[in-house]
Formats: structure tokens, C-alpha cells, sequence
């Protein structure tokens, strides 16, 4: 039997390991369209930028222990689940068992733009790098989209003292997401460190030198925003552009079952950010772009190929570290209502969000893992949120 696995992500090299760790000792290949040696994501926008860079997510002793064929460099182009073969962009025809596709997320440029030089998204090990290089020189920034790879950047920007203006066409950032109040709160620490929060405005376009690389952002009010560098984090879409020809049902990601197999298709899985399946803790279909969800994934994913228990869904968990502090967000706060709010995103901020029921359906917690670990157990168990904002309110709660 052999296992091919489409992504040296997180999901595709946890998958391996978790293959071997359940007993697999069939062959697997791994395909990553990257050369480096497999490595984490998260810490692109955060450590890589700062000059923290760090070690791989496998080392080359750990890859020989696995017994994998690891193919670095190569892209995936095509897939003929009837044949069941991966043609990638070395030439070459990989046949397989069993597929799992772990490709991930691409990043949205501006639409109908073409980016000129010194524009960037942060995805890959090539970008961290480069942006990292434009930092040192202390170079002005901006950051289209506050999310959270926006805001780590400009986090990161900060600390090489760079001047730093982030631009977000809601009127509060993260607000679709979190409410307006949170989203104001995580908001002020763009101000309390020294970043221009430019909201409720769109971009127009890029000035350029007369060679070619962007020299300023134009605002759709007018506004001209000086730029030697700028971020564009306005999120991504799931890398399947490969299997557009397949047959493989896609819906915003790689439909799946329960058990992450591809509808339809018994002998392919998906996993991480690009696997869209029926989470029984809410009962519909879903996506999620988290680390997390990814090493998660590849525990089921193994489970279901060499016929073992599927390990239960957890609650989504995904955290973002900007200027000192941690902010994490459990379970999915915009499937309710903001019922709690204490403190402030320096002191300890803490979101209760309930459903229509009242039941506890996400959290955002800052600086405190205690709490966020009491928040994950309380929604599993579909807790009252007047429990927990009773808890919040008594002194003891700190």
C-alpha cells in the first residue's frame, strides 16, 4: 500500500508521523512544492520577522527515521482519481493507494491588481525572509488588512522601528469576526504602539518609482500613504486550483466526510486548512484555518486509513501574538452574541460569546491560558454563559 501525500504542511508531514505512529508500514511519499525542509507557519509573520528564526518541523533525522519519500520542490498540477495518479511539475506520474491532500491556503492578492515590486503576502519561508530584509533597513510599511497576519506584521514592523500605517475597510477591525467592542479593544494596541489605523476605507491603488517598486498606497478617499514596503493580508483560498479537473467535489475547500475522506472518493483524504467536513460539535459543514485544526486532522486522517478509532473533534482553537501579548480566540465567537467583556487587550481582555439558546460558543481570552483552557471544556459541554460571566464577575475569577 502506498499513502501519497500532496503538502509538506503541517497537516501533510503530522499526517505521515501519525501514519507510522498508528502502525502504517506501507510507503508514503510526500510532495511539497517548497525546497526547504518542512517547517511551521505561524511563526512567518511573528518570529521569522524579528530574526528568531525557527527550526524545521522535522528534522532530516526525524524524516529518515519516518522512512518517507520526500519530494521538495515539486508541485502537484493534476490529479486522475481513476487512475489514481498525481502528475506534478517535475514530469512526473506518482501512483497511489491512498491520496491525502494537505496543499493548504494561497493568498489573496488585490483584486485586478498587479502587485509592483515590494509588495508582498506572507506565506511562505521566501516571504518572511524578504520582508525581514526590507525591516532592517527600517522601511515604512503598510499593511493592508487587519487580521491577524496583518496585525502580526505590523507587531513585528514595530519592534525593527519601523513606521507602520494599516489600512482595513471595516470600520472596526476583526469585527465580523469578534463584534465591535473586542475588535476595538485588540484595535487599541495598534495605537498604544505606535501604528496609524486607517478604517472604514478602501485601497485604490499603488504609486510607483520610476523603476517599478511601490512608493505609496492611495487611499479611496484620496489619502496618499507612503511606502516602501507594503503587507497585503486580506486572507486566503484553498489551494485546489491542481484539481480543478479531478472531479473532486469543491466547495471552498475539499469536500469530506466525518472521517476527512473525499465525498465520493474512498481513497482520498484532506486535511488542514483545505479539508471542509461535517464537525459534530456544530453540526453543519466547515472549514478551519487554524494550526491546530491541522495537527488535529492528521490524527483522524491516519486513524481512518489503517481502520483505527477516529479520535473525537476538538473546539477550533487559534491564537495571535502582537506586541507582548497573546490573544487567543476558542471555539467560533461569531455563531453568537458578545455577552461579557472585561478588561482591556494590555489587562487581561476576556469576550464570552452565547448562542440564541444562551449556550457558550467562543471566547477571547488575552495573556491568560488558564482561562482559555476553562473557556474550551465550557463550550464542549454546551455550558450556560450566565456561568461563566457569574465567574467573571467574582474577584476570584482573576
Amino acid at each position: 500500500m502506498t499513502v501519497v501525500i500532496v503538502g509538506a504542511s503541517v497537516a501533510g508531514i503530522r499526517t505521515a508521523q501519525a501514519l507510522r505512529m498508528q502502525g502504517f508500514d506501507g510507503d508514503i511519499t510526500i510532495i511539497g512544492e517548497e525546497a526547504h525542509l518542512p517547517y511551521d507557519k505561524p511563526p512567518l509573520s511573528k518570529d521569522w520577522l524579528t530574526g528568531e528564526t525557527p527550526g524545521p518541523l522535522v528534522t532530516e533525522e526525524q524524516l529518515a527515521a519516518l522512512a518517507v519519500d520526500l519530494r521538495l520542490g515539486v508541485r502537484a498540477t493534476s490529479l486522475d482519481p481513476r487512475g489514481r495518479v498525481v502528475q506534478t511539475s517535475a514530469g512526473h506520474s506518482v501512483a497511489y493507494t491512498t491520496l491525502v491532500i494537505a496543499t493548504g491556503l494561497t493568498p489573496r492578492m488585490l483584486p485586478g491588481v498587479v502587485p509592483p515590486a515590494g509588495v508582498h503576502t506572507i506565506r511562505t519561508a521566501d516571504d518572511a525572509v524578504a520582508l525581514r530584509e526590507a525591516l532592517l533597513k527600517r522601511a515604512t510599511a503598510v499593511v493592508i488588512g487587519a487580521g491577524f497576519i496583518g496585525a502580526e506584521f505590523a507587531s513585528a514592523a514595530r519592534r525593527h522601528g519601523c513606521g507602520v500605517s494599516v489600512v482595513e475597510p471595516q470600520p472596526t477591525p476583526m469585527a465580523h469576526l469578534l463584534g465591535d467592542r473586542v475588535g476595538a479593544a485588540l484595535a487599541e494596541l495598534h495605537a498604544r504602539n505606535g501604528v496609524h489605523l486607517h478604517t472604514g476605507v478602501t485601497f485604490d491603488r499603488f504609486e510607483t518609482t520610476p523603476d517599478g517598486r511601490v512608493r505609496a498606497v492611495v487611499l479611496g478617499d484620496g489619502r496618499v500613504l507612503a511606502a516602501d514596503v507594503v503587507v497585503v493580508g486580506i486572507g486566503a483560498s484553498p489551494a485546489t486550483r491542481w484539481l480543478e479537473s479531478s472531479g473532486v467535489p469543491l466547495s471552498d475547500g475539499v469536500e469530506c466526510d466525518d472521517q476527512l475522506r473525499v465525498h465520493g472518493y474512498p481513497d482520498i483524504f484532506a486535511a488542514g486548512d483545505v479539508a471542509r467536513w461535517p464537525h459534530a460539535l456544530y453540526g453543519h459543514s466547515l472549514r478551519i484555518e487554524h494550526w491546530s485544526n491541522a495537527n488535529e486532522h492528521a490524527a483522524v486522517v491516519a486513524a481512518a486509513v489503517v481502520g483505527n478509532p477516529v479520535p473525537a473533534p476538538q473546539v477550533p482553537y487559534v491564537w495571535s501574538d502582537q506586541y507582548g501579548h497573546r490573544i487567543q480566540i476558542i471555539g467560533r465567537p461569531s455563531l453568537g452574541e458578545l455577552v461579557s467583556m472585561t478588561g482591556t487587550a494590555e489587562e487581561h481582555l476576556v469576550g464570552v460569546y452565547a448562542d440564541g439558546a444562551g449556550a457558550v460558543v467562543g471566547a477571547v481570552v488575552v495573556d491568560d491560558p488558564r482561562r482559555m483552557l476553562q473557556f474550551r471544556k465550557a463550550i464542549m459541554r454546551r455550558a450556560p454563559a450566565t456561568e461563566l460571566v457569574a465567574a467573571e464577575a467574582r474577584p476570584s475569577a482573576r
